[in-house]
């Protein structure tokens, strides 16, 4: 007795199931409004990589398309069932002229496609003679900005959301203080790598003020899609006032509110061991801690943000959350349970500490 054969699939249904699934996946890369768009350029950097990219592109579509084509044409015109079963096709193996013409063919296209290619990549990595500086660290998860000092002003430190004046280029010099994470603001510039012990350049401008989005693009660890990050172009006169700002040490509470019992809290909780308060950090503790930002030797000590203005951000914990009460409440009560893999422990604090700190927090600008 034979076992009954399964239902045999019809082509029609296998090809309406390709058909339908191929335009699900077209239909989920389209969006009306896309902010970490590659193709749509708004600095110099990043138009100088799609006028590279865009033509070979399109050479890329046309020979596509004729490869395409010609097995389409072969798989029909040779098929089985118009020429017999015993039919076999003309050879052309040892046909000198075509096989030395499809082997330089490729290799001009090559070579033409060589020359812009590598001269923008030339270009790019060149430090424009009027570029800003910023230090970049990466660490999980989250991005950490270092303005340089002046005769008149401080460094500045910020995380996640990077400040830069519009019509200027920015020179960032970035490094990793754990595992290898890659910088992309894809309007603004091409991706790069960020690794521990090394240090990698990057040029990024803006054409006009607004807010660009980017992302860690290099498998990272657990929060690893939640490694964000936002460049905030301001004009040259708005983007001095926010430096002169974030240079300066925070502002202390008035006595006996419930913001100076929010700093109290930071002290007595051991927040200074990871995050940079100025005015509240001892001397030694800030050097101790900017001294680990760029040190790769296993030290399982964390680093966490510097919270001096953390309160004129919008955004905490990567890019992740809105800086508002309601998430930075939500933060404090479970970090690691809002992030995963945060480095940030529970700490347990009654909803009155919450409170406390959070609107302290917020008074921080």
């Amino acid at each position: 007795m034979t076992s009954p054969q399964p239902p045999r699939v019809r082509p029609s249904r296998v090809r309406f199931g390709v058909l339908v699934v191929g335009l699900g996946l077209l239909l989920a890369a389209c969006a009306e409004n896309a902010p970490q768009d590659t193709l749509e350029p708004e600095g110099p950097i990043s138009r100088q990589i799609d006028d590279l990219v865009t033509p070979i592109f399109w050479v890329a579509i046309v020979i596509g398309l004729a490869v395409l084509a010609a097995i389409l044409y072969a798989s029909w015109a040779f098929r089985r069932s118009r020429q017999g079963e015993d039919y076999i096709p003309p050879q052309i193996h040892g046909n000198t002229r075509l096989e030395i013409g499809w082997t330089i063919a490729p290799a001009v296209l090559l070579a033409v496609i060589a020359v812009p290619t590598v001269s923008t990549i030339l270009d790019l990595a060149d430090r424009p003679a009027d570029a800003m500086d910023v230090t970049v660290y990466g660490a999980q998860w989250w991005w950490e900005y270092e303005y340089p000092s002046t005769s008149t002003r401080g460094p500045v430190v910020t995380a996640n959301e990077l400040h830069i004046p519009i019509d200027q280029p920015v020179h960032l010099t970035m490094t990793s203080r754990d595992v290898i994470h890659s910088y992309w603001v894809p309007k603004l510039a091409g991706k790069k790598d960020v690794v521990p012990g090394r240090w990698h350049t990057l040029t990024i401008q803006a054409d006009e003020p607004g807010e660009y989005f980017g992302q860690c693009v290099e498998f990272c660890g657990a929060s690893h899609a939640n490694m964000r990050l936002r460049v905030i172009a301001h004009t040259p006169d708005e983007f001095e006032d926010w430096l002169d700002h974030n240079a300066a040490d925070r502002t202390a509470p008035p006595a006996g509110s419930l913001e100076a019992t929010g700093e109290d809290l930071i002290t007595a909780k051991g927040c200074t061991t990871c995050h940079v308060l100025r005015g509240v950090s001892t001397a030694d503790q800030i050097e101790a801690l900017r001294g680990r930002l760029i040190r790769v030797d296993g030290d399982p000590t964390p680093f966490a943000p510097d919270l001096t203005h953390v309160g004129s951000r919008g955004t905490f914990a990567g890019s992740l959350f809105d800086l508002n009460i309601g998430e930075l409440k939500a933060w404090l009560r479970n970090p690691p349970e809002r992030k995963d893999g945060s480095l940030m422990p529970n700490l347990n604090l009654t909803e009155d500490e919450i409170d406390a700190l959070a609107n302290y927090l917020l008074s921080l600008d």
